[in-house]
């Protein structure tokens, strides 16, 4: 079956920044990084036995597990790759999208988006929200429908851009269901992508939170996508039964046809091989047209242009 990751990172270097300061490789080419605060991390799975992430290293994992095409995404958790993703993307144009990131709350924000969207000519922008590692660790007093991000995601619909939001772990300061809603219903003309479905902890007296949420987002200029799932509801031993179970329920909610397949490659590499993820979905109770549908033909036409 034809795949498209929709949900994939390349590390230049290790430039992250969150609500613990810098965070910088050790320096020891493990892939372990160190915030300022001193806490160390393992931010590179061990098996690269490097500080980065290249194209070429993804791309072998791409072809390793025939893996048609990729969107490479960015994160603060790994600092801001836009150069990196920008070359990768002309280098291997077949197989590689992108989205672009900045900082709208930055004083020179102008600048850098006009050299990105308009003079680059990237196609998809991600804010990453989360506390640990995104916008709202920089910047507590953010709110998704403030001034300046509503200012953004106007600017972003305006240039046909595909919109990418992590708004962070289940429950969290940047988890703003209510105020993404509000985004999505005043740009009906733009499309949105959510990541990681929204993050669920798994918890069952969270179950019912998370499902209104979905329910409240189930709009039809939104797809979500269902990278880092498993590790957010951990523990799911394998098969990964409550894997299944929560792939079914967004499908049951937003419709196959919203669901977008993604891996958080590499850190996914940390705990699960790259051929589990794609089991994961070929093991839910879906049609083998919901598969295809999740697997590849969802994002073909939505970051590809394709049928």
């Amino acid at each position: 079956m034809r795949i498209i990751d929709t949900h994939v990172h390349i590390v230049a270097a290790i430039a992250g920044t969150g609500e613990e300061g810098e965070l910088r490789a050790v320096g020891d080419g493990s892939g372990r990084a160190r915030y300022a605060t001193g806490s160390v991390i393992q931010l590179i799975p061990e098996c690269f036995g490097a500080d980065c992430v290249s194209a070429e290293d993804l791309i072998r994992e791409m072809d390793r597990n025939e893996v048609e095409k990729a969107v490479l995404l960015q994160g603060n958790y790994y600092g801001f790759q836009n150069l990196a993703t920008w070359d990768a993307m002309q280098k291997y144009p077949d197989r590689l999208g992108g989205a672009a990131m900045y900082d709208p709350y930055a004083a020179g924000m102008k600048r850098v988006r006009a050299h990105l969207f308009e003079e680059l000519g990237f196609r998809a922008v991600k804010f990453e929200l989360s506390i640990g590692s995104g916008l709202t660790g920089l910047h507590p007093a953010l709110r998704l429908d403030d001034e300046v991000m509503t200012e953004a995601v106007q600017y972003a619909a305006g240039q046909g851009q595909i919109i990418i939001l992590d708004i962070g772990k289940f429950g969290s300061p940047s988890w703003q269901v209510e105020a993404a809603r509000s985004l999505v219903v005043s740009h009906p003309e733009a499309r949105f992508v959510f990541c990681h479905l929204l993050a669920p902890n798994g918890k069952t007296g969270d179950e019912a939170q998370w499902r209104q949420a979905l329910e409240r987002l189930a709009l039809p200029n939104v797809f979500m996508d269902i990278s880092s799932l498993t590790h957010n509801i951990r523990p799911d031993p394998k098969p990964y039964h409550k894997t299944a179970q929560y792939l079914e329920m967004s499908a049951g909610i937003l419709g196959a046809d919203r669901l977008l397949f993604g891996t958080d490659y590499p850190s996914v590499l940390k705990e699960y091989r790259y051929e589990e993820c794609v089991n994961m979905v070929l093991g839910a109770a879906f049609t083998e047209q919901e598969k295809e549908a999740i697997l590849y033909g969802n994002a073909n036409r939505l970051f590809f242009g394709g049928q």
